[in-house]
């Protein structure tokens, strides 16, 4: 771990002040994502459904009866 804390402040010193603040611009985004606070396994429900929907049309989908609740899950 050293070394690569040590080869990256090597090659921060040596970058251009515009490489720089890219990189910030970059390291911002990632810090500012945030995260859903829904369960993988509730997501991976959803899909589930949809796919199956998709795979039988006839079929209703459920959930659109509670879609107040997904959209609360994901907002």
């Amino acid at each position: 771990m050293n070394t690569t804390v040590k080869i990256l402040q090597r090659k921060i010193e040596n970058s251009t002040p515009e490489l720089l603040e890219a990189l910030t611009k970059v390291i911002d985004q990632f810090e500012n994502q945030s995260k859903s606070s829904v369960p993988q396994f509730q997501v991976d429900e959803v899909l589930y459904r949809i796919q199956f929907h998709k795979d039988n049309p006839k079929t209703k989908l459920d959930f659109y009866e509670n879609i107040s609740d997904l959209k609360k899950y994901f907002a």
